[in-house]
C-alpha cells in the first residue's frame, strides 16, 4: 500500500511540474493575444502570471515593459527591460527600448554604452541604432567621439 502511495505522489508531482511549464506558455500566449487587442490591463495580468510559473520568461518581462511604455510608466518599463536583459542579454528590442529611455533622460553615456552593445547583437533592428545616434548627436553638444560611431 505504501508503495502505491509513493508512486501516486511521484506521478502527481511530475504531472504538476509539467503543467507549470505549459501553464506559463499558455499565460504568455493569452497575454500576447490580449496585448495585440490592446487590452493591456488583462494582458499585464497574464504576463505576470506567466512570470510566476516561469521567472526566466524574458518575453513576459519585455511585453510588460511594452505595456508600461503605453501607460507612460517609465520606471516600471525600465525595470522590466532590465529584467529582460538579465535573462537574455542579447535581446535587441529591449536594448533599443532602453536606449530610447536613456535618450529621453539625456543620459548620453548610457545611450553610447547601449549602442555599443546593440551593434554587437543586432540582427533585425540594426537600422534603428543610427536614428537614435542621430537624435543624440542633435541634442548633445558637438562631440567628436559620436562622429566615430556613425
Amino acid at each position: 500500500m505504501k508503495k502505491i502511495f509513493k508512486i501516486t505522489v511521484i506521478f502527481y508531482f511530475l504531472t504538476n511540474t509539467f503543467n507549470f511549464s505549459s501553464s506559463s506558455e499558455n499565460f504568455f500566449n493569452k497575454g500576447l493575444e490580449l496585448y495585440k487587442k490592446e487590452k493591456f490591463e488583462k494582458a499585464r495580468f497574464m504576463f505576470e502570471r506567466s512570470i510566476v510559473f516561469n521567472p526566466k520568461d524574458s518575453n513576459s518581462y519585455l511585453y510588460l515593459a511594452k505595456i508600461y511604455n503605453q501607460e507612460k510608466n517609465q520606471k516600471k518599463e525600465e525595470k522590466n527591460l532590465e529584467a529582460t536583459l538579465l535573462i537574455e542579454p542579447k535581446n535587441e528590442e529591449a536594448i533599443l527600448m532602453l536606449m530610447k529611455i536613456a535618450l529621453a533622460k539625456s543620459n548620453y553615456s548610457k545611450v553610447k554604452k547601449l549602442s555599443e552593445d546593440f551593434v554587437k547583437v543586432c540582427k533585425n533592428l540594426c537600422d534603428k541604432n543610427k536614428s537614435i545616434l542621430e537624435s543624440l548627436a542633435n541634442l548633445e553638444p558637438k562631440n567628436e567621439s559620436w562622429s566615430k560611431l556613425e
